[in-house]
């Protein structure tokens, strides 16, 4: 003999397809997890730099922008910018 149900009785929430709501709640979540956190500090720019002095930081691998903004911090010590 074959039992009826109900189509919610029984069955797993995380089976149904979501809601337009859910759908779009889960979108608005993900795109604030992109890019840069709120508050960094830092600034997206445009610089050119000579090609051997990108290939030394690039050699050591990656972080090597974290390196070059250290590098550039620590010279800003004990020189003038302008």
């Amino acid at each position: 003999m074959v039992s009826f149900r109900p189509a919610s009785e029984g069955k797993n929430d995380d089976d149904r397809p979501l809601t337009r709501e859910e759908m779009q709640a889960g979108i608005e979540a993900y795109r604030k997890q992109r890019g840069r956190p709120a508050g960094s500090g830092k600034e997206s720019t445009t610089i050119r730099f000579d090609r051997d002095v990108l290939a030394a930081f690039r050699a050591a691998g990656p972080g090597w922008q974290t390196r070059m903004n250290a590098a550039l911090r620590d010279w800003l010590k004990d020189h003038s910018p302008a």
